[in-house]
């Protein structure tokens, strides 16, 4: 009888939970399930329409110097002046440094005073060989001593010119590798010179938008450190060839020399106005769904929302040129369409 007792109690414990869990889940499923759905969507459309689009091409670049000289020593020694200070201004053939020259400067003179004597030597066999008293054979000898050496005081001459470092452009000094008193060997870098007088804007023009520059383009320049400044860049290079993902470099030069001054290095936005296309079938692109070779859009048509596959290529940064699909006076849904599905029921805002 105690067993019975027990039986029936524990079965009815068991149902007891199982009617209790059943109650929650019911009301976490009557919570979960509150419809959301108001009936439509509010949405912007705009008009399919022909429009002639004013063509340009938007392009991120960054500056360099127009040119930048690695200035090496062409002797060896000890520096003994050295006029080259970081944000110096220099001149073309500006002397940037001296190295020790005093052997090179004796080795010149004493090639100088020989070719003085050997001068002097020639002309006076030249006489003695038209007056008959010297041979041909003695007047060659002569004559090949003194053309050593005048190759000889050259040679001098250059090896004491080369002991004076020289700045080979005009421009700033933007790093020193050397102080005075230091030992230096043939090539060992002096100081760094830029010109930026002129500045390079160095661009990655992708293989579409290649073919609408040309050399000569006069491209609108701006900088996010100098809003209120704009700039006039001419394009003076455009490569050849492309690199592995269809890239092509593209160079504008542009002037530096006025009141807001440009430094290499910066990031800046190049703006080209190319010739406007013809008036086009236009959708703006605030309306695609999908991509550019995907292109799928929302038509707005009595109240109802309708995907729809058409065929765009890219006219602007605003606006898509239709290729098919579509047909001027419908309207595309432009806002709205993150809640919008096929045969949507819509309201256009006004």
């Amino acid at each position: 009888m105690k067993k019975v007792i027990a039986i029936v109690a524990a079965i009815a414990i068991v149902a007891l939970i199982a009617f209790r869990l059943s109650s929650n889940h019911k009301k976490i499923n009557a919570k979960q399930n509150v419809s959301t759905d108001i009936g439509f969507v509010s949405v912007d459309v705009a008009e399919v329409k022909s429009i002639k689009l004013e063509n340009e091409l938007s392009l991120v670049g960054y500056l360099d110097p127009f040119r930048e000289v690695n200035v090496a020593a062409e002797a060896q020694g000890s520096i003994t002046m050295l006029n080259a200070e970081l944000g110096q201004q220099v001149s073309q053939g500006s002397i940037l440094a001296l190295i020790d020259n005093r052997q090179k400067l004796l080795a010149h003179k004493t090639a100088q005073i020989s070719v003085k004597k050997l001068e002097k030597d020639l002309a006076r066999y030249k006489s003695l060989y038209q007056g008959g008293s010297a041979t041909e054979q003695q007047l060659d000898e002569v004559q090949n001593s003194y053309d050593n050496a005048v190759i000889q005081e050259q040679q001098a001459a250059k090896q004491l010119a080369d002991a004076t470092v020289k700045s080979p452009i005009s421009g700033i000094i933007t790093k020193k590798f050397v102080e005075k008193g230091s030992f230096v060997n043939v090539g060992s870098s002096v100081a760094t010179v830029i010109d930026i007088a002129q500045l390079k804007i160095k661009l990655n023009v992708s293989e579409s938008n290649i073919y609408l520059l040309k050399l000569g383009d006069v491209a609108t320049i701006t900088t996010d450190i100098l809003p209120a400044a704009s700039f006039r860049g001419k394009v003076s290079y455009i490569s050849p060839k492309g690199d592995e993902a269809h890239s092509y470099q593209v160079e504008l030069l542009i002037p530096n020399n006025g009141a807001s001054k440009l430094k290499a290095g910066t990031f800046v936005n190049v703006k080209f106005d190319l010739p406007a296309k013809a008036e086009s079938l236009c959708i703006p692109r605030t309306a695609l769904q999908g991509s550019d070779k995907d292109a799928m859009v929302y038509v707005a048509h009595d109240g109802i929302a309708s995907l729809r596959k058409i065929s765009v290529r890219g006219a602007n940064n605003k606006y898509l040129e239709v290729l098919s699909g579509l047909k001027a006076g419908e309207k595309v849904v432009v806002s709205g369409q993150l809640n919008l599905t096929n045969g949507k029921a819509i309201k256009i805002n006004k």
